[in-house]
């Protein structure tokens, strides 16, 4: 993923008004983020801990979205996976987050919704840049780049039912 300013990311939400985008907090760190390790910029509002964000490049247009995901904190000892990068993460690593869909649909209160790492860190684990728990990614026949792509591809499908 290239680079992206502040503006930008606030122009690219389309699941919310320009007003709600133009208060979004953004995160701090811009400038240090490993951009060219990211299939998508993802993080978390520290003041509304039920709400995340995503943005990435989305058939060559920058696509932001809001997410919702429930507060409640499963058991240590379950583990879900992520339905992006395939990483599996013990207790709350991976949250169902929904999205309001596009336009009409998204006023009338219709949404979808997508398990992934609650901390939207699905690029650094497939590309091996951040660790998760022990058992957390299985050993894969797909190169690197493979997993890459189908990260991508699955994001994408994610992000295209908003407009469905």
């Amino acid at each position: 993923m290239r680079a992206v300013s502040e503006q930008d990311i606030r122009a690219s939400f389309v699941n919310c008004s320009k007003g709600e985008a133009k208060r979004l907090p953004m995160p701090r760190d811009l400038e240090e983020r490993p951009w060219e390790h990211l299939d998508f910029l993802g993080w978390r509002d520290l003041s509304a801990p039920d709400r995340s964000y995503i943005v990435t490049d989305l058939h060559g247009e920058l696509t932001g979205i809001t997410l919702r995901f429930p507060s409640q904190q499963r058991g240590f000892l379950h583990r879900s996976m992520c339905s992006v990068c395939l990483t599996t993460h013990p207790g709350s690593g991976v949250s169902l987050m929904t999205a309001r869909k596009r336009g009409q649909a998204g006023r009338d209160g219709n949404s979808v919704g997508i398990y992934v790492c609650t901390d939207l860190d699905c690029s650094l684990y497939v590309r091996g840049r951040k660790s998760p728990a022990p058992g957390g990614r299985f050993e894969e026949s797909l190169t690197v780049e493979q997993q890459i792509e189908r990260t991508r591809t699955k994001l994408s499908a994610f992000l295209d039912l908003l407009a469905a």
